[in-house]
């Protein structure tokens, strides 16, 4: 039997077709060809599902699986988790927030960090409003988690126009709201030859009547047995009037990659700070140090440079550069890159983000100035694609370096002491 993909909970077999290039409509009801976990349009939702590659593909000579849970109890009542079990690292995918990734396993090496936040958080309980527009830090524990779609960054009051046509004014808030929208759609699909990747895709709708309306459909997906995944998302303005949209790749380590001595490697030909704080540390800006009490979050902003296909990569590694971890994503679609240390006491969440963006997470107001806010037509998709790897051992650590420097060659990062486009 060709191109079958078996539902071992619901013991149904359904055909399967690529899902590289879906439409933000096309998972709006169930599809014929893939396992459907959530259903919003049909009210459907099973609380625990399991599919095996064993069953699934059994010519794949990795075992796989991926399973559905709900959570229970606190703040984390309801909330679901799908997990990707490749057979090398586990994907901690959670769809009831906006379908971040909690965590990625790899044996003992964890992509991920410890916040201080205990619990994951669900939507109903993140009041975005709260102390002055900071109330998105209240659920932040993720590994990735999207800021946008509508808005990202900086909190604060921001001009925009009613629907009588008139200005009025509106608080934004950190970041955004995509990341507290529970998934409309959601469904599990595997390619049947070789290399049988396995794909968790998602639809979450940000929408408002007179404003925004915002689809995020993306794809997640691994193969059996490989260190890295896949990240490819399609934003769509569903509206029949042009709409600004802001988006980061808000990446998130802690420990083990995390410690006194980590770097980062990133091939650009500037950084800068973001202010005057960061920018008396701009000479160490790849350096990490041991957590440290009451230390003030720094932000250095880059311009990576690329390959003629326009592909970049960041290098995070350990102090001794036997372990790391890169992201790797074409300029063309997110241009910028920001990377946030916050090296404070373990208890206060000890971590470092690496964050590709379509801007720099300023005020909109700033950053619309700067033409850094791009804006989708009518009806137009833009599309995202990252891929996120984990190197262990020396000689894969220092690959991705080779790399990274043949993208550098002989051009000198000029480093820059005051923000792009000046102090906002």
């Amino acid at each position: 039997m060709n191109n079958v993909l078996f539902c071992v909970t619901c013991t149904i077999c359904i055909s399967y077709v690529n899902l590289g290039h879906l439409s933000s409509t096309s998972l709006a009801a169930p599809r014929s060809n893939a396992v459907v976990l959530t259903n919003a349009q049909h009210n459907t939702t099973p609380e625990t599902t399991r599919i095996l590659g064993s069953e699934t593909t059994p010519n794949c000579p990795t075992n796989w699986s991926v399973s559905k849970s709900v959570l229970r109890g606190g703040k984390q009542e309801g909330v679901e988790l799908i997990t990707i079990d490749n057979g090398a690292m586990q994907i901690t995918v959670v769809p009831t927030r906006g379908m971040s990734v909690l965590q990625v396993q790899h044996g003992d090496i964890r992509l991920g960090w410890d916040s201080p936040i205990p619990e994951i958080i669900h939507p109903q309980f993140i009041n975005l409003e709260s102390r002055n527009g900071l109330g998105w830090l209240e659920g932040f524990n993720e590994w990735m988690v999207r800021c946008g779609l509508e808005f990202a960054g900086a909190p604060g009051p921001d001009k925009f126009i009613t629907n009588t046509g008139d200005e009025a004014e509106m608080n934004l808030t950190l970041h955004g709201k995509i990341g507290n929208i529970p998934a409309s759609h959601v469904e599990v699909a595997v390619d049947q030859k070789p290399p049988y990747r396995i794909h968790v895709c998602g639809v979450v709708h940000e929408r408002t009547f007179h404003g925004p309306k915002l689809t995020l459909t993306t794809d997640i997906s691994t193969t059996p047995g490989s260190d890295s995944l896949r990240i490819t998302d399609t934003v769509t303005n569903s509206s029949g009037s042009p709409q600004e949209m802001q988006l980061i790749y808000h990446t998130n380590y802690g420990r083990p990659l995390l410690e006194a001595g980590a770097s980062i490697v990133v091939p650009a030909s500037w950084v800068a700070p973001i202010n005057e704080h960061s920018a008396k540390a701009i000479d160490a800006f790849a350096e990490y140090a041991a957590p440290q009490a009451d230390f003030v979050e720094e932000v250095f902003f880059f311009q990576p440079l690329a390959n003629r296909e326009g592909l970049t990569e960041i290098l995070l590694q350990n102090a001794a550069a036997d372990i790391g971890t890169t992201i790797r994503w074409n300029v063309k679609q997110l241009p910028y890159l920001s990377v946030w240390k916050n090296t404070i006491s373990e208890s206060d969440g000890y971590v470092t983000g690496l964050e590709p963006a379509t801007g720099f997470p300023f005020h909109r107001s700033i950053e619309r100035k700067l033409g850094r806010v791009p804006k989708l037509a009518a009806g137009e998709t833009r599309q995202f694609e990252l891929d996120f790897g984990l190197h262990i051992g020396r000689d894969a650590v220092a690959r991705q370096q080779r790399w990274i420097a043949d993208l550098q060659g002989d051009q000198t990062i000029e480093i820059r002491t005051a923000p792009p486009n000046g102090k906002p």
